[in-house]
């Protein structure tokens, strides 16, 4: 049968079966396209890391089939499946995500605009840029036109917004980015991959990076207006002054070490929960809302602090994210002592 294995929300279709025990059996040959893994005399094999044969071993049968549940624990990677639908979701480890932030080098990556054309962060390497995660469903989108004031205002001095929806449609997205009529690189992140790389758990998330694409000043809850200060009670304008003195005489407000010491952390039920919502949302997109529902309820109970995964999935559920529905969970995280917004430390 074909059976779909999303490898970090990448979809690969390959051959498999439905083992009698339940097992999702993959061809062995299917395993480097879907996984990038290899399998060779020595075991199974990525790059210059190879997994023993006699370890290997353990989760192929006859041969040629391997079990795709065990496979995802070998190479520690979260795992969420729904075999009768035909898809298995594989995520990112701690260990691997941890890696790609170490030495505070912000990753990079290739998002397309509201016209489909794609972007990238390296492209504007040599320039200070803000990051600013935004969507429809948050009151922020009304900052959208106000960032990219700042974009026009303090680009002469090598500085670029770059403004990512994390919509999962991104129609819902592109009315607010066309009214904003922005000239920054407005991006839809429809899949949530770019906002999983940077750790997001909410929006408006703001990150700034150097010229040199190093995390400046990593997570912060900003906000560019204060048409919400009563809710968030932050300060835009105070945010607004701190990017204009790091863009023009280049002080961020943080050191090297406080950037190490905010830098957003990554744990294994997190993961183990973007595992499930990518699950849920192919499920959606495949016309099985019922399934899909199932996933993201799963995602939430593992990792209510991230608002990104339930709040952004309500639209697609029928649910308004506006609701009452939204601020009864909002008061519940409250109660739990989990923020909804997490600004970093306010200089002056």
């Amino acid at each position: 049968m074909n059976f779909t294995i999303l490898d970090d929300h990448r979809p690969t279709v390959v051959d498999a079966e439905l083992a009698a025990d339940g097992e999702i059996l993959v061809a062995v040959s299917d395993i480097p396209e879907a996984l990038g893994w290899e399998r060779k005399p020595q075991g199974w094999c990525r790059g210059d890391v190879c997994i023993p044969a006699r370890v290997a071993e353990s989760v192929e049968r006859d041969g040629d089939r391997v079990e795709l549940a065990a496979f995802a624990d070998l190479v520690d990677r979260p795992y969420a499946a729904a075999p009768a639908l035909g898809v298995a979701a594989l995520g990112v480890s701690v260990a691997e995500r941890e890696s790609a932030l170490a030495g505070g080098l912000a990753p990079d990556f290739e998002l397309p605009d509201v016209d489909g054309v794609p972007h990238t962060l390296s492209s504007l390497r040599g320039r200070k840029v803000a990051l600013v995660f935004w969507a429809s469903w948050c009151g922020c989108r009304y900052d959208l036109a106000e960032w990219e004031r700042q974009h026009l205002a303090l680009s002469p001095h090598g500085f670029s917004v770059v403004s990512i929806a994390i919509d999962r449609q991104p129609a819902d997205a592109e009315p607010w980015i066309r009214e904003a009529k922005a000239t920054h690189p407005a991006l839809i992140d429809a899949d949530g991959s770019v906002a999983d790389r940077y750790q997001v758990l909410n929006v408006p998330t703001v990150v700034w990076i150097d010229e040199e694409g190093k995390v400046a000043r990593p997570n912060d809850t900003q906000f560019a207006t204060d048409l919400f200060r009563s809710m968030s009670g932050l300060d835009s304008a105070q945010a607004l002054a701190a990017l204009e003195r790091w863009v023009r005489a280049g002080e961020g407000g943080l050191t090297t070490d406080e950037v190490a010491e905010h830098a957003p952390q990554v744990t294994a039920t997190q993961q183990q929960a973007r595992t499930e919502a990518a699950l849920a949302l192919w499920l959606h997109r495949s016309d099985h809302p019922a399934e899909a529902a199932d996933h993201f309820a799963a995602a939430e109970k593992l990792a209510p602090e991230d608002v990104t995964i339930w709040r952004g999935a309500m639209p697609l559920l029928g649910v308004d994210p506006m609701g009452d529905e939204y601020f009864r969970r909002r008061e519940a995280l409250t109660e739990a002592g989990i923020p909804i917004y997490r600004p970093l430390p306010i200089w002056q």
